[in-house]
């Protein structure tokens, strides 16, 4: 997390600085898998609003997901 800005990001580009060897869909779906697998962050994340549909991450969500999964 040395480098790592909390700012606004695409699913896309989230995903791939967890996951900068995978393809953006598979680094996309794993991602997301490891949110869905942590009830504690999904609930979070929807008291701030999150929708699965959503293509972007907001600043506060991007620090939710640090929190809970650490930074990529």
């Amino acid at each position: 997390m040395n480098n790592f800005e909390i700012r606004s990001y695409t699913k896309k580009d989230l995903a791939l600085r967890y996951f900068p060897s995978a393809t953006p869909h598979t680094a996309v779906n794993r991602l997301m898998s490891w949110i869905c697998r942590c009830q504690p962050l999904t609930a979070a994340l929807a008291k701030q609003g999150y929708r699965k549909t959503s293509k972007w991450f907001s600043a506060r969500e991007v620090r939710l997901i640090v929190e809970y999964l650490g930074g990529p």
